[in-house]
């Protein structure tokens, strides 16, 4: 698809889950584009995709896939990312990559909008957009961080299955039939498909999401403790996490303690903070049972806040609850968000 005016823009892994709220994202945001090249693996090339009622037709993605393109949104997988966003670059464009290819690169600027806009600028070619369950963390602590300060972070996760890809939607729904059929079945993708051992997701909880490494952490778990050090530049911040699937096709929720450098500092205070904060959704009303729920932020990009309180010990130790569309904010609309930011920057 091509107009006179605007930018190129390629997004790699059109026709995957993310890649296809990208399109929907960029379309939605009627993001300034004169032309739009759509790539995928040689498998799904061919396939035709709709963007503003024309059919873009879907290609193969090749290093010369990216001659003229400005902004390359990248969401393939991190082995193809790394094999071709360094091709992209090469050939002048700025790459949003959506894996975990770049994330800890010292040289590439890990970015949420919200929270640290001014690293897009140290980019030498490469942004990578963190892992889905830090995004949305880091979004709701950072109005905190700024006004009060923080020293801690301890969170538990309760993530959504399409977090683990179509394949993992899939599994759910046809265990879900078979359980309440009472027919047999054979999990095959989670908790991670190219482990040996597989567990059944319907109607349970599987405490681990990626690999196992050596300190006892998953993968998923040391990606939201690092990330957000990074993010928020505070290498010494104390951050643990622990991250179970659930059940739930969209929308991941967290539980997150936190510590703040300042006392005496009231509920009421960080919930006026947060009202205010950018892509933040305050929903805190337990007397009338109101607060964030994944069925409720589906197709949504803000990131939702609620349950939040005191510790009981702790004066400076706070609870809050955090919901957001793990495909949205988690991946699309902060990658679609970062090319925005470019734009507004002068960067492109």
């Amino acid at each position: 698809m091509t107009k006179q005016s605007g930018l190129h823009v390629a997004v790699v892994g059109a026709t995957g889950a993310v890649g296809q709220q990208m399109i929907a994202t960029l379309e939605e945001r009627d993001f300034p584009i004169g032309k739009l090249t759509l790539l995928s693996s040689a498998r799904s090339a061919g396939k035709k995709v709709l963007f503003k009622g024309e059919e873009v037709t879907v290609q193969e993605a090749k290093p010369e896939s990216f001659e003229g393109v400005n902004i390359a949104l990248f969401s393939a997988g991190g082995s193809i990312s790394k094999e071709l966003a360094p091709e992209a670059v090469k050939r002048g464009a700025i790459v949003v990559d959506n894996t975990s290819a770049f994330r800890m690169d010292e040289n590439t600027p890990l970015v949420v909008p919200e929270v640290n806009e001014g690293d897009i600028k140290e980019h030498n070619g490469i942004i990578a957009n963190p892992n889905c369950s830090t995004i949305q963390m880091v979004a709701a602590l950072e109005p905190l961080r700024q006004e009060f300060g923080l020293q801690r972070v301890i969170v538990s996760t309760y993530q959504a299955v399409s977090g683990a890809g179509a394949v993992a939607i899939e599994e759910l729904k046809e265990q879900s039939k078979a359980i309440l059929n009472d027919e047999p079945f054979t999990p095959e993708v989670l908790p991670v498909k190219s482990e040996e051992k597989h567990y059944q997701i319907a109607f349970n909880a599987i405490p681990q999401i990626d690999k196992f490494q050596d300190n006892g952490f998953t993968f998923e778990e040391m990606k939201m403790i690092n990330e957000t050090k990074k993010i928020m530049h505070m290498p010494e911040l104390e951050v643990a996490a622990t991250c179970v699937r659930l059940p739930v096709v969209t929308g991941h929720s967290e539980s997150v303690y936190i510590e703040l450098e300042q006392d005496g500092v009231t509920v009421e205070q960080v919930k006026q903070l947060l009202a205010h904060a950018p892509g933040i959704v305050l929903q805190d009303d337990p007397a009338n049972q109101v607060y964030p729920m994944p069925a409720d932020c589906v197709g949504k990009r803000e990131v939702f806040v609620g349950r939040i309180r005191k510790d009981l010990n702790k004066d400076n130790g706070f609870h809050m609850w955090v919901v957001s569309d793990n495909l949205l904010k988690g991946a699309a609309w902060n990658s679609v968000q970062i090319a925005e930011s470019l734009i507004k920057l002068g960067l492109v």
